[in-house]
């Protein structure tokens, strides 16, 4: 492959993923820093089943509880179980959790936040399209990244600089996850 062509593979994914980035930096930098957003969780109701809900807790059984509660026509993609609860999926919109005591199953709705949506897509819980679309991200950053710095080195003008940038974040990065 010619210098030109990585250059333009760089420049257009870099352009193309360039949202993904300010969004997974700008949340992942308010989660670290206190802002984690917040979750309205309301009670809707209750129902019977719930043994039976945890010991088959499929898409079909929760919706089957979501209905017995009054909860018609709810879309989502999967069930993830954390515990006594079940967690409709992506959290990154409105859903529901189902916890079981005993035969009862409690179902109660969650309002994220804007920012707690946005946590919700970094951390990988956001719609299954969009999942598959975070797999491709994931690739088109490693080949930004690898592609960025072996145009750096491939460059005379630039080896030097790149060298010293990309040992000195090695360094960086090593000391702080060997500390």
């Amino acid at each position: 492959m010619s210098r030109s062509l990585f250059i333009s593979i760089h420049l257009y994914l870099s352009s193309f993923f360039a949202a993904v980035v300010v969004l997974v930096a700008f949340s992942g930098g308010m989660y670290l820093l206190g802002v984690k957003g917040s979750l309205e969780t309301t009670p809707v109701g209750q129902t019977d089943g719930g043994v039976a809900l945890m010991s088959d807790p499929s898409k079909e059984a929760v919706l089957t509880a979501l209905s017995a509660t009054g909860i018609e026509d709810f879309s989502f993609d999967y069930v993830i179980t954390r515990g006594d609860t079940l967690y409709t999926r992506p959290t990154s919109r409105t859903y529901y959790g189902l916890t079981i005591d005993g035969d009862s199953v409690s179902v109660s709705r969650n309002e994220p936040s804007f920012q707690k949506r946005m946590q919700e897509l970094h951390f990988g819980h956001g719609p299954s399209m969009y999942r598959e679309f975070q797999k491709v991200f994931a690739a088109g950053m490693l080949f930004i990244i690898l592609s960025g710095v072996w145009l750096g080195l491939s460059s005379s003008r630039l080896r030097v600089r790149t060298l010293i940038a990309a040992g000195s974040g090695l360094i960086v990065f090593l000391g702080l996850v060997m500390s």
